[in-house]
């Protein structure tokens, strides 16, 4: 009885250490875990903190500059007898705001917009703008055709892309300037001001578009493909490739 009794209180006692020694097992992983996540929510906070206050000097210097050359450029407009319509900004608040727009990033460090601009003149300020409005719009669509070509031609340097289905894709996108141009959407007037042409008193008027390249890049791909499909080329995947859809 005495020896059962012995055996009994070892095997209890063992049972008690194991127990303490896994709950404190996990009292320590525990503890480690909640140590590294504060380390890490400390270090993501303080790499916030920073990526912000560089956004924040960024916008500053950005501004700056903006306003800079928006003043000086606002004045050689002036001079040229250029003006805004009554209610709108002022011209140097619209031109502080094209040069914000032309110096955005995405996140790869492309431009986030492209711009575009153009002139006309019209019997009246409506029918001057309207005309100016279309031009710029095939004006934005040629750039968009630049950016497509470059980023076409730079896949062919590095390899990505044939040189023979690169010309065909090429040649596809020069072809399609007017059905770019009528399928973009909503454009943003960033610049609109207008002049007195004294000789007949007719008005000229000047716009400039901003239009998101993510949005171009979209458009003019659906566009290319369904141009390609009429041509029977069967090159969607390298297209997608090449603007990295």
């Amino acid at each position: 009885m005495a020896d059962n009794s012995i055996c009994n209180g070892k095997i209890i006692h063992f049972f008690i250490n194991f127990y303490y020694y896994t709950i404190m097992k996990k009292i320590m992983m525990v503890a480690m875990a909640l140590i590294v996540a504060s380390s890490v929510c400390f270090a993501d906070n303080s790499e916030l903190k920073e990526r912000k206050a560089l956004r924040e000097a960024n916008k500053k210097e950005l501004n700056a500059k903006a306003s800079k050359s928006a003043a000086k450029e606002a004045k050689k407009l002036a001079k040229q007898g250029w003006m805004v319509s009554p209610g709108a900004l002022p011209l140097e608040k619209q031109l502080d705001q094209v040069y914000l727009m032309q110096m955005e990033k995405d996140e790869n460090y492309n431009p986030k917009f492209i711009m575009a601009e153009a002139q006309s003149i019209g019997q009246n300020y409506d029918a001057a703008k309207a005309s100016a409005i279309n031009l710029a719009k095939t004006n934005l669509a040629g750039a968009i055709q630049s950016e497509i070509a470059a980023i076409i031609d730079n896949t062919v340097a590095n390899k990505q892309l044939e040189a023979g289905e690169a010309a065909t894709i090429v040649e596809t996108v020069q072809a399609s300037k007017t059905l770019i141009s009528q399928s973009l959407g909503r454009t943003l007037t960033v610049t609109e001001c207008y002049r007195d042409v004294k000789k007949n008193g007719n008005k000229e008027v000047l716009v400039r578009l901003a239009y998101s390249t993510e949005t171009a890049k979209q458009a003019a791909k659906k566009i290319i493909q369904e141009e390609l499909e009429k041509k029977g080329k069967d090159l969607h995947e390298q297209l997608n490739k090449a603007l990295g859809f």
